[in-house]
């Protein structure tokens, strides 16, 4: 059994979470913006599907990626120094986190319902969410969306229809993170996707011990510039 959060309780250590399903911690509560942030800062998130109380997790161990070390195989490379696409920040978050939520081929549902739309958005209007927006010919051809607090970064979903657009996407994420001083992206669940762009595992305990020094200070909410992210590539050779 685990726990079940009533009203504003708060959430139980982690290290009381399940092994299996990996991380699985507590139940119930609320999606407000004052429980998201408390989650966040605590390494853990919320991942359920429609149908479902919301659900609680606190993976270990963590898959992560720190901005310095990102991966650019020859092929992302290429397409970026061609630079055939626009980045932009924060001009399309409901449209973003819409197309995240479209069912994958294989798959029958999403975790990202409609009541986590609602969510995010709501974090987005007050600074906190923001998207990476891959644009080519005028058409948002992928992107990215997630979490910002102090110098963490909390990914969330990325989708693309048109190749590579989300490679293109989390590239001028982790670069533009860099520059700004964040120091590490929590992609939470291992996939071979994001360990093909130089994300890795780590302990939980570690992720916990950086969370409580990256969250306490860095850059205060508010919406990303447009342009923010522009000529991040420019001296790729």
């Amino acid at each position: 059994m685990i726990p079940w959060l009533e009203g504003d309780a708060p959430f139980p250590p982690v290290a009381s979470a399940l092994r299996r399903p990996n991380g699985l911690l507590c139940a119930g509560g609320d999606l407000s913006p004052q429980r998201l942030l408390e989650a966040y800062r605590h390494g853990i998130f919320p991942w359920f599907s429609e149908g479902e109380p919301i659900l609680w997790w606190s993976p270990d161990p963590r898959m992560v990626l720190f901005p310095a070390e990102v991966k650019l195989s020859r092929s992302l490379a290429k397409t970026l120094r061609r630079g055939q696409y626009e980045v932009r920040l924060d001009t399309a978050f409901p449209a973003v986190i819409h197309e995240c939520s479209l069912p994958r081929p294989g798959q029958d549902g999403t975790w990202i319902t409609a009541q986590m739309q609602q969510a995010y958005v709501r974090l987005h209007e007050l600074g906190h969410a923001h998207s990476v927006e891959a644009w080519i010919g005028g058409e948002l051809a992928g992107g990215l969306y997630g979490m910002a607090i102090g110098r963490a970064f909390y990914g969330e979903s990325m989708f693309s229809r048109v190749s590579d657009a989300s490679k293109i996407a989390l590239a001028h994420l982790a670069r533009y993170l860099e520059r700004r001083g964040f120091a590490v992206i929590d992609c939470q669940m291992k996939t071979a996707h994001l360990a093909s762009l130089g994300a890795r595992e780590i302990r939980r305990s570690e992720l916990l011990r950086g969370l409580d020094t990256w969250t306490s200070a860095g850059p205060a909410p508010g919406k990303w510039p447009r342009d923010g992210a522009r000529d991040l590539f420019g001296n790729l050779t």
